[in-house]
């Protein structure tokens, strides 16, 4: 039976998921077979997996650390936001329901089992399972029915390493703090601690750590210093989307305010000559870009009020009458159409709202989500994508009949008559090294990475920063078996 340990964070934001994923890669390379799991995740980035589900994107990530093809069961309950107090549910892969907060509250200790089901099988097939928590279990108010931290530790009795970030301040009041304020079953349970995110020279916070120490009764597994390519691994949460700033080729991202699966942007934001500016609300569309590039949306309806309530549909105008060129991916494809309707109400009340009317095309929102990896063909020059869909709503109209993609026999995507505004619902797809080759040569820029390649060397890198500051050998006499 597999051995488990959790990482659980002494705040939100403490780069629990790159540990996670560091961790992965380090034991792997090691000889060990390590699977990644998160109980709840909460994330508008997520990843289509090959059991027909979707699961957080960092959980994506952590499964290719660990070489392996990501599953629904590495994270059995997804929350992504589609208002400021409700979002849909999914359990292992698939939509549960789309509950308020209060009312999700109330369901969330009914989602223990499948929780638990998930873990177990994870179990079944590693040597390790490494579990990253949610948030911070010092949000007492939140233990009651919990799943994501000291909840899912208790029944699945697994042990908890307490991480903190030094990089925000506080460090030693976030761990001692945590402990203190946590019940005491729930404190027992945590075996150890490290510290991320560290800038100068580690000895500097000898004192700090063994403060720490003294103060927790706590092993200390080490001080992470900073990881400088940290930038390079794909983003999950929507604040840690940064601009980069390539030579050449520019383009604008404006950042709505459901953004979703903005992974798209990574594989352009690591070209050299490409620079990826992200779009602030209450900014413009800079005048000078070459590409404004519409992101996918867990909320299509209210993403586009969004958009024209900061002016941008205005900028996205004057963009095209200068030559630019314009591309939207799902939730962005569907807002470049004539109009969006949605008679059953999904997003909202039931109605048709205009679109940007770039394209000639017409959305109609349906319930059914499709949820596909996807092979698919450049139409212009043959080269392979791949990709994948998870979307609500189909798009019609004549603009498809100048589709640029195939996908299994059928055509994939739309474009304006002079080939300057582009929509399809393919995700990914810049991860494809000839498209994006391809594409951008198109438009008159150079693309030279090899994305994959070079994703998979800053994971090896991250696992040698991982295993040459913190105490792994440490981390595995803590994992025990667990119990369900």
């Amino acid at each position: 039976m597999a051995k488990a340990i959790m990482i659980q964070g002494a705040g939100s934001n403490v780069g629990k998921s790159m540990v996670v994923a560091g961790i992965a890669r380090a034991l792997t390379n090691r000889g060990l077979t390590v699977r990644p799991f998160k109980p709840q995740n909460m994330s508008n980035n997520a990843a289509v997996t090959e059991d027909g589900g979707e699961i957080g994107r960092a959980q994506a990530l952590q499964a290719l650390a660990a070489r392996v093809a990501p599953h629904t069961d590495m994270n059995p309950v997804l929350l992504k936001p589609e208002t400021d107090t409700g979002a849909q549910v999914i359990v292992q892969g698939k939509r549960f329901a789309t509950l308020r907060a209060r009312d999700y509250a109330r369901e969330k200790p009914d989602l223990l089992t499948p929780t638990l089901e998930s873990f177990r099988r994870l179990c079944a097939t590693a040597d390790i399972v490494v579990v990253e928590g949610a948030g911070s279990p010092a949000e007492i108010n939140l233990r009651k029915g919990d799943i994501a931290n000291m909840g899912f530790a208790e029944a699945a009795n697994v042990p908890v390493i307490l991480l903190g970030d030094i990089d925000r301040g506080g460090v030693i009041a976030q761990l001692v703090g945590t402990q203190t304020i946590l019940p005491g079953p729930d404190a027992d349970r945590i075996k150890g601690f490290a510290i991320n995110k560290f800038r100068g020279d580690v000895r500097l916070f000898d004192d700090g750590l063994q403060a720490i120490v003294d103060r927790t009764g706590w092993p200390s597994l080490g001080v992470l210093p900073w990881f400088a390519d940290a930038w390079r691994l794909p983003a999950e949460d929507v604040m840690d989307i940064a601009s980069s700033k390539g030579e050449g080729f520019r383009i604008a991202v404006p950042r709505l305010a459901r953004i979703a699966n903005f992974d798209d942007l990574d594989p352009l934001s690591a070209e050299p000559g490409v620079s990826v500016e992200i779009i602030e609300p209450g900014r413009p569309l800079p005048g000078d870009a070459d590409m404004v590039l519409i992101p996918g949306s867990k909320s299509t309806i209210a993403d586009l009020a969004h958009f024209r309530a900061q002016g941008w549909d205005i900028d996205l105008q004057a963009h095209v009458r200068r030559g630019g060129h314009v591309l939207g991916i799902c939730g962005g494809y569907q807002m470049l159409g004539r109009d969006i309707a949605d008679p059953d109400g999904i997003e909202g009340a039931p109605g048709t709202v205009p679109g940007l009317g770039l394209l000639d095309v017409t959305t109609v929102m349906k319930p059914q989500k499709r949820l596909a990896l996807t092979s698919a063909t450049y139409l212009p020059t043959g080269d392979p994508v791949e990709g994948y869909e998870i979307h609500l709503g189909e798009t019609t109209g004549p603009d498809c009949a100048r589709a640029w993609l195939q996908v299994d026999g059928r055509v994939e995507g739309a474009g304006s008559a002079n080939g300057r505004v582009r929509g399809c619902y393919l995700h990914g797809l810049f991860g494809s090294d000839g498209f994006r080759a391809a594409y951008l040569s198109g438009l008159g820029a150079s693309a030279e990475t090899a994305y994959a390649e070079e994703l998979d060397a800053v994971l090896d890198a991250l696992a040698a920063h991982v295993e040459t500051h913190l105490d792994l050998d440490l981390l595995l006499r803590l994992a025990q078996d667990p119990s369900y």
